[in-house]
C-alpha cells in the first residue's frame, strides 16, 4: 500500500539525461544490460536527519515525470525500490509522515537517503523496478523466493565440422545461447527427462554429446533398443533423418494431433503393403507419443499456451501455485512462497510477483490470474513490449480456462497447508534443539559440514543450511580442500581449512554478530511469532553441527579461538554409536561431557537428518569432481588449447598419447596449431 492507504505501485527511476531520455529510442528488451548504465541521481543527502525530513527536502527537486526511487538506511542497505506514475506525487505521499500502516512507517523512520531515476514511461519504470528487486533484494519489497531456472528441451539445429552433426534432443537449463529451438518452460528436470524419453522412443532422435556422435564407427546401444535411428553411422539417410526431427519440432510446437494422423496413416500403408515390421515401427512410436500425453494430467482443449497463477493467503503466508501449459499440454506447477508483509492484500503480492517472475523468463501469449492486480494493463503492455508478440493477462469467469484456474487455486491451498504443518513442526524442533543443548535462544540457522574423499584424493568440503523453514539449499557451500601441507585422509586437517576459510570470509562479508543487528529470538518464543524484521535470513550461523567425535570438535575450536570467534556460534559434534548404529549418535559440546539422547527423541531423529543431508551433499560432490578428473584429457591441461584446437589434435593423431609423442613439424600440420603453439605442447609433454 501507499502511504496515503491506495494500492502502491514500485518502481525504478532512471536519470532525464540517461540512456531512456530519447525521445524515439527502441522499447526496453535487456533491462539487465540498461541498468547497468544508470546513473542514479543521489545529489540530495541526509545531513543527520532522518525519515519524513530527509524526504520532504527531496520532493523539492524531483520531476513530474514517470520514474523509480530507491529509499537506502544509515548503514546505504537499500530498505525499498518503487515506480511512480508522477516521481514528484508519489514520494511527497512519504514526506508527510502520518496516515501511514506500521510497515510504512517503519521504513520511512529508517531511511537516510534516497536515489532516483527517470523513465520516459511507467511501462519501463514497471520492468527496471522487478530487476532491481531480484537484484537487490530490499527488505520491505515483495520477495520472489526459490527463483531456480527452469528447465527447457532443446532441439539443436544442424552443426557442420568435419563431417555433418545431425540435431538432437537434450534436456537445456541456464542461459539459451546453443542454436536451435527451445521448448519448454518444464516445472522439473524429473518432467523433462520423462518427456525426452519418451519422444526418443517415437522420434527416434540421438541424445547423445557431439563428441561421442563424431568417434561413433558402429551404432550404440540406443539404437539396437529402437530408442535412436543410428544417424552417427548413417543407419538412416539425411532426409529421413530430417523428416524426424520436423516431426518432432511439430508435437512440441502444438500440431500433436497431425503428426499422429501422419504416423496413423503411414502404419495403415505399411500393412497394407504386408510390411508388418515397418508397421510395427510406427504403432510403437503412436504409442510412444499417447504416453507423453496421457502422462501430462490436466490436458485443456482450449488452450494451447499459457501460464495459470493462482495465489492463497493464510497465517501471514503466501502461495502462489504456476501452472505451465504448452502446445496443449500440462508441462507441470511449481509452488512459490514469496516473502510479503503479512498487511499486504494477496492481489498486491501476486501483482509484485508477476513482474518478477517474467523478469528473466520468456512469457506465453495468454497469463491467467485467480485475481484482478493492481496494474494489470500496464503489466500486459510491458510484457509485450519485452516479448515482441501480443501477451494478453486475463481473469477467467467461466468455461475450461476457470477451471484451469480453480485447479490451480485447490493446489495453492493444499500446498500452503502442508507448508505451514512443516514450518511449525520444524519451528518445534529448532526449539527442542535450544532446550536440548541448553542454548539462550532458538536457533534460526544451523550449519552443517562434512569431508568427503578416497584417500585423500579429490578431497571436499560441504556445508548443509538449515532454518524455520527447512534446508535453505540457495545457502549450501562446497570446498575444494586446497592446502598442501594437510597429509592426505587427515580429516582434522581438511576440518579446519573449511572452517577457518568459512568464518574468514563470513567475518570479512558481514563482520562479527556485535556489528551487526542480529535479533535475538529467546528459547520460549515460537519463531514465527516473531517482529518481522527479523524475517531477513541471518548470515551468522546460530550453531555449526559437526560430522566427527571429538577430534573434529578439537580441530574446529582451535580454528574459532585463533580467530576471535569461539563464543559467537555454537559447535557441537556428532558422532556415530556403537557400531555405527543410526540412534546411538554421541554429541560434544565446548564444557559439557558427551551425551546421547533418547532413541526416540524427535531432536535426535531432526539432527540425524541433518547430519544425513550434509553427507548426501560432501558425497555427491566429491562424486562428481571424482568423476570430472576421470575423464580428464591431458590435453587439457595446456595453456592455449581450447575445445576446437582440442578436436582437431584427436582428429588427427587419435589419442592424447599419440599428440605427446609427435613431432613439431607434424603438430603444426594440425590446422590451429602454429609453430609456438606446436612448441609449447611439446613442453609440457616433455616436463
Amino acid at each position: 500500500m501507499s502511504p496515503d492507504g491506495t494500492a502502491e505501485d514500485t518502481g525504478v527511476i532512471l536519470d532525464d539525461e540517461g540512456p531512456l531520455a530519447a525521445e524515439n529510442s527502441e522499447p526496453i528488451r535487456d533491462v539487465a544490460a540498461l541498468i547497468n548504465a544508470i546513473e542514479w541521481d543521489s545529489s540530495v543527502e541526509s545531513d543527520g536527519t532522518s525519515g519524513a525530513d530527509v524526504i520532504g527536502e527531496l520532493v523539492k527537486r524531483l520531476p513530474n515525470k514517470p520514474g523509480v526511487y530507491r529509499m537506502f538506511n544509515g548503514d546505504g542497505d537499500v530498505l525499498y525500490v518503487g515506480k511512480a506514475r508522477n516521481l514528484k506525487k508519489r514520494v511527497s505521499n512519504y514526506a508527510r509522515g502520518q496516515g501511514h500502516n506500521n510497515r510504512i512507517a517503519r521504513m520511512i523512520r529508517e531511511t537516510m537517503k534516497m536515489e532516483f531515476v527517470v523513465t520516459r514511461t511507467e511501462t519501463e519504470a514497471l520492468l527496471l523496478e522487478a530487476n532491481l528487486i531480484k537484484r537487490l533484494r530490499p527488505r520491505f519489497n515483495v520477495l520472489m523466493r526459490d527463483d531456480k531456472s527452469f528447465p527447457y528441451i532443446l532441439l539443436t539445429a544442424p552443426k557442420q565440422t568435419d563431417r555433418r552433426l545431425a540435431p538432437g534432443i537434450f534436456k537445456h537449463r541456464g542461459a539459451r545461447s546453443a542454436k536451435g529451438d527451445y521448448f519448454g518452460p518444464f516445472a522439473s528436470a524429473g518432467a523433462v527427462g520423462r518427456t525426452i524419453n519418451a519422444l526418443q522412443r517415437a522420434f527416434l532422435l540421438r541424445t547423445c554429446t557431439d563428441s561421442f556422435y563424431e568417434n561413433r564407427t558402429r551404432p550404440c546401444l540406443l539404437y539396437q533398443i529402437k530408442r535412436c535411428s543410428g544417424p552417427c553411422t548413417s543407419e538412416i539417410s539425411e532426409a529421413d533423418y530430417d523428416e524426424l526431427v520436423s516431426e518432432t519440432k511439430a508435437f512440441l510446437s502444438g500440431k500433436s494431433q497431425a503428426v499422429k494422423t501422419h504416423l496413423s496413416d503411414a502404419m495403415r500403408e505399411a500393412s497394407a503393403e504386408l510390411d508388418f515390421e515397418r508397421a510395427a515401427v510406427y504403432r510403437d512410436r503412436l504409442s510412444a507419443l499417447s504416453h507423453v500425453q496421457s502422462h501430462s494430467g490436466i490436458n485443456p482443449q482450449s488452450v494451447e499456451e499459457a501460464d495459470v497463477f493462482a495465489i492463497y493467503q493464510d497465517g501471514g503466508t503466501t502461495c502462489i501455485q504456476v501452472f505451465f501449459f504448452r502446445t496443449g499440454q500440462n508441462w507441470g506447477n511449481r509452488a512459490y512462497y514469496p516473502k510479503a508483509d503479512s498487511s499486504l492484500s494477496s492481489a498486491e503480492v501476486l501483482g509484485a510477483f508477476l513482474a518478477q517472475f517474467y523478469d528473466d523468463k520468456p512469457c506465453p501469449s495468454l497469463i491467467m490470474l485467480s485475481e484482478t492486480v493492481e496494474d494489470q494493463e500496464l503489466l500486459g503492455v510491458a510484457l509485450t513490449a519485452k516479448s515482441d508478440r501480443k501477451v494478453t493477462i486475463t481473469v477467467p469467469q467461466r468455461g475450461e480456462k476457470k477451471d484451469l484456474v480453480e485447479h490451480a487455486l485447490s493446489n495453492a491451498r493444499e500446498a500452503l497447508g502442508r507448508q505451514l504443518a512443516e514450518t511449525s513442526s520444524q519451528s518445534r524442533l529448532l526449539k527442542g534443539v535450544a532446550e536440548t543443548f541448553g542454548l539462550e535462544k532458538t536457533p534460526r540457522r544451523i550449519e552443517v559440514y562434512d569431508n568427503s574423499h578416497i584417500m585423500g584424493t579429490n578431497a571436499i568440503g560441504g556445508m548443509i543450511v538449515a532454518g524455520p523453514e527447512g534446508f535453505v539449499k540457495n545457502q549450501y557451500r562446497k570446498f575444494n580442500i586446497r592446502s598442501t601441507e594437510i597429509t592426505p585422509g587427515d580429516d582434522f586437517g581438511m576440518m579446519r581449512e573449511v572452517i577457518e576459510r568459512r568464518f574468514s570470509r563470513l567475518v570479512k562479508e558481514h563482520g562479527t554478530p556485535e556489528n551487526k543487528d542480529m535479533p535475538d529470538t529467546p528459547a520460549d518464543v515460537e519463531i514465527d511469532e516473531f517482529d518481522e524484521e527479523s524475517d531477513a535470513f541471518p548470515a551468522w550461523p546460530d550453531i555449526i553441527l559437526i560430522d566427527g567425535g571429538q577430534g573434529q570438535m578439537s580441530a574446529v575450536r582451535g580454528i574459532l579461538q585463533e580467530m576471535g570467534i569461539a563464543g559467537k556460534v555454537t559447535a557441537i559434534g556428532v558422532a556415530k554409536g556403537v557400531d555405527r548404529d543410526a540412534g546411538r549418535e554421541r554429541f560434544f559440546m565446548e564444557g559439557k561431557q558427551s551425551f546421547t539422547l533418547p532413541p526416540r527423541d524427535p531432536v535426535l531423529y531432526f539432527l540425524q537428518r541433518l547430519r544425513d543431508e550434509a553427507h548426501r551433499f560432501a558425497i555427491g560432490t566429491h562424486r562428481a569432481k571424482r568423476k570430472k578428473e576421470m575423464v580428464k584429457n591431458p590435453l587439457d591441461e595446456i595453456a592455449g588449447i581450447g575445445p576446437s584446437r582440442k578436436r582437431a589434435l584427436l582428429h588427427q593423431f587419435g589419442t592424447a598419447k599419440a599428440v605427446s609423442q609427435a613431432a613439431v613439424e607434424d603438430l603444426m600440420k594440425v590446422d590451429g596449431i602454429s609453430e609456438a603453439m606446436a612448441i609449447t605442447i611439446r613442453d609440457h609433454f616433455r616436463s
